[in-house]
Formats: structure tokens, C-alpha cells, sequence
């Protein structure tokens, strides 16, 4: 059986190699021709690629698994894996790496096939997919895997439902690398350090060979904040952020890049099927961030993807003809395992834009999940039922027990201690009084 894979992402690519090490052909077909061997890869039309990433623990958890020599080559190439109460928590690797190592090993793979050309459509025939246009040209599949991302746009494609809506954030960020021997600044968490302000947020993502990106986040009302995307200005508002400024200081960094906007975010989620419940259509399975994409603030979108590509990995090898039932239940497996993570995202970011916006929490309603976690600052005890969900080990519904003590806290009056730095109006003023370099 041959599958064409359209999308040669994290997604797409640890899909191919998975099935491939299992006996199957593959083809994978990506708009761009791969790394150069020695220049800095810039993936067109991939806005986050330069972006901050993380990688959390079940990212390393399907390496180690399915292609523990990728995730040796990342080690090799300057990435590092972070340990937490005797499990991987995190990889701290930038993008560019990550899917660097994972295009080598696919390209070396021998029952994978590397096609460079844009999928204008899938070819349909008798309700089912059969292959793939790219220019004058079909290449005929047995299934189509559809990894091409939230913005792919494939001619023919008949998908189920989506949901999903903006996700009222928007950020800018700035890559560094530190010093030959200098002494890293502060963190808070595997990813580096996290900070959480009332009306916008600050975190350093740590990656591969001293680099680290320091991003802000906010939700895009004041066109003030527009202006951080530039060099000067973003380096003043930073340097602003005390414990975020101690990493970005001259003695201790230097920037590998300018400042990058990332476009607005949205949480989505698509269906495999049709309000009839069977395949919208027969014979193309979507992946990754073709499912569901969630607001990249808490970093969990490739764990989610490679979550969903071991699954469909799992469900092919052990069906490998009925592929109309197997994509029902890899949808239903999806709908229970990945759509709460889309839902749980939509309330919270929702809710934190009402209090970014100037709103109190509204005890009226279910509290948020990030709320919850917060809680267990004023009560430790809550540790123990936060900490499966901050790790994704638990589904959000997992909160739930800790919701009640929660409530209590609040309605007390307690509020999360807010980190030392600048309110949303004195960051602007900071903003607005900065001139822009020429």
C-alpha cells in the first residue's frame, strides 16, 4: 500500500518515517526541497518556524519510542532534554533544529520518498481519494494523509467540521544566544521562565546550543504594542521586565536575529467525518495541526500532533484495508483524547482576555483551568491534581476535583501574586516613548 503524506512538517514527517520503519511506502510531498546543507533553513510559509517552540515530554516520549536515533541526532546537534521527577519533561530545541534532524532521517529512509511540488488537490474518484495533483501530474495513492497544517489549502478536499475561533492573543519575539561562558538568567520552569502579568504575558523559551527566544504576549487591542516589533522598542519594553531583562542584557546575550510578529492565533479542530458520521471523504485522513491547532502559549502543539501520528500509526498497522472504519476510529480516539485540549483552550483563552481586558474572575461561571492551576500557589495540596495536567498525563476534565477548593480561594478574596514588572498601561507608556531606530 502507498501513502502520500502532503506536508512535510513534524507531523508529516514522524508519520512517514513511523510507517515506513513499519514496511509501508511513502511518499511525502512538501513545498520546499529541505535543509541546504550548510545555510540557516527559512521555511516559507511557515510563520512560527522561527518562532519560539517547546517540545514537551510526550514529544521526547515518541521519539524515544518510535525513532530514538532522531532524537540522538538532536541531542548530538546541541538539544537537550530536561528530567522531571524521573521522566522527560521537556526538549529544549529551536524549530529549525528539530525538523532539520527529522527531515535528514527521513530522506535517508529507504521505503520513504521525498517529492518537492505543491499538492493543488486530491484527486477524487467515486467518492474516494486515489492520489494527488502536483502541477500537471498525479501521483496515485491507497491513502492520502493530509499533514499540510491549520492553513493548508487543498483543491477537492471534502473535510468534516470545524470549530474554532481566534484566540484574542498575538505576540512578538526575539532570538538570542548567550555568551561563551555566560551564566544564564533566571527561570521557573522547564521551558525557561514563564510570567504571567494581569493584562499580557512574558515568557523565555530555552532551546539548543544557548540560543533562547524571549516573546511578550498581549491581546492586540492597543496599537501601541504594535510597535514592538521593532528592534529598539521591543528591547526597551523588555528590558523593563526585570527578570526577563536580565537575560537580554549586553554582558550576558546578543540577538541572532530581529524581532519577529507572530499573526493572530486560533484555536480550531476538525472532524475526520461528516454530519453523517462516516469519513468526509473516503480514503484521506487529516494529522497534526490539520485536526487541531490550540493557542501556542503553553506549548501544546506537536506533543499533540505526534499524539494523534502514533495513533494513526497504531490504527494502520493493525488495519491496513478498512480504511473507512479505521479513520472513524481515529476520529473518535481524537475526539476523547485531543478535542478536549481544543475546548479547554477556548474557555481559558476566552476568559483571559476578559481579564486582560480590565475583568475580575466571575465566580459565577466554571473556573478556567489556568486558574486552577494558579490556586495551588494559596494551596499546595492542589499540587498533586494540577501537576498530571500541566504535564498533559491527565485530560482537563482532571481539574475537576480541584475546582471546589479552588472557588473557595478566590471567593476569599486570594489572587495569583502578580511577577515584578510593569502594568499593561505603563508597558505601553514605555512603548509609546520609544523611538524607533533608523
Amino acid at each position: 500500500m502507498r501513502t502520500v503524506i502532503i506536508g512535510g512538517g513534524p507531523a508529516g514527517l514522524f508519520t512517514a518515517i513511523a510507517l515506513a520503519r513499519r514496511g509501508r511506502q511513502v511518499v511525502v510531498v512538501d513545498r520546499e526541497p529541505g535543509p541546504p546543507p550548510r545555510a540557516e533553513w527559512r521555511r516559507k510559509g511557515v510563520m512560527q518556524f522561527q518562532h519560539a517552540h517547546s517540545f514537551r515530554g510526550q514529544v521526547v516520549d515518541a521519539l524515544n519510542d518510535e525513532m530514538p536515533d532522531v532524537l540522538g541526532a538532536l541531542v548530538s546537534a546541541g538539544a537537550s532534554v530536561v528530567m522531571a521527577s524521573g521522566r522527560a519533561a521537556a526538549l529544549r530545541c529551536r524549530r529549525m533544529v528539530f525538523e532539520r534532524e527529522l527531515w535528514r532521517r527521513a530522506v535517508t529512509e529507504p521505503l520513504v520518498h521525498m517529492v518537492t511540488g505543491n499538492v493543488s488537490e486530491v484527486v477524487v474518484q467515486g467518492a474516494r481519494a486515489v492520489g494527488v495533483r502536483i502541477g500537471g501530474d498525479v501521483l496515485d495513492a491507497d491513502l492520502v494523509i493530509d499533514a499540510s497544517g491549520r492553513v493548508g489549502r487543498i483543491a477537492g478536499v471534502a473535510h468534516g467540521r470545524v470549530e474554532g475561533a481566534d484566540c484574542g492573543a498575538t505576540y512578538v519575539g526575539r532570538q538570542y544566544r548567550l555568551r561563551p561562558g555566560a551564566r544564564p538568567g533566571p527561570t521557573n520552569s522547564v521551558v525557561g521562565l514563564s510570567l504571567s502579568f494581569p493584562a499580557y504575558a512574558a515568557v523565555v523559551f530555552l532551546h539548543d546550543n544557548d540560543a533562547f527566544t524571549v516573546t511578550l504576549i498581549h491581546d492586540g487591542a492597543d496599537r501601541s504594542l504594535h510597535r514592538l516589533r521593532h528592534d529598539s522598542v521591543f528591547e526597551v519594553a523588555v528590558g523593563a521586565i526585570p527578570a526577563v531583562g536580565d537575560w537580554i542584557n549586553p554582558d550576558l546575550s546578543v540577538p541572532m536575529m530581529p524581532v519577529l510578529a507572530g499573526g493572530r492565533l486560533y484555536n480550531h479542530y476538525r472532524s475526520q467525518l461528516d454530519d453523517g458520521g462516516r469519513p468526509a471523504l473516503h480514503g484521506l485522513i487529516s494529522v497534526g495541526d490539520s485536526v487541531c491547532t490550540t493557542t501556542p502559549l503553553a506549548g501544546r502543539g506537536i506533543a499533540m500532533a505526534f499524539m494523534q501520528a502514533r495513533q494513526l500509526v497504531r490504527l494502520l498497522t493493525g488495519n491496513g484495508v478498512d480504511i473507512a472504519s479505521m479513520t472513524m476510529e481515529f476520529d473518535e480516539w481524537s475526539t476523547a483524547n485531543i478535542k478536549p485540549w481544543f475546548a479547554d483552550h477556548q474557555f481559558v483563552d476566552a476568559e483571559r482576555v476578559r481579564r486582560w481586558s480590565g475583568g475580575d474572575i466571575d465566580l459565577a461561571r466554571p473556573l478556567p483551568s489556568d486558574l486552577i492551576v494558579a490556586a495551588a500557589e494559596a494551596d499546595p495540596r492542589l499540587t498533586e491534581i494540577v501537576a498530571p495536567y500541566i504535564t498533559m498525563d491527565q485530560l482537563p476534565d482532571s481539574l475537576l476535583p480541584a475546582e471546589p477548593r479552588a472557588r473557595e480561594i478566590y471567593a476569599s478574596g486570594w489572587r495569583p501574586t502578580p511577577p515584578e514588572g510593569p502594568s499593561r498601561e505603563e508597558l505601553i507608556s514605555v512603548v509609546s516613548k520609544t523611538r524607533v531606530a533608523a
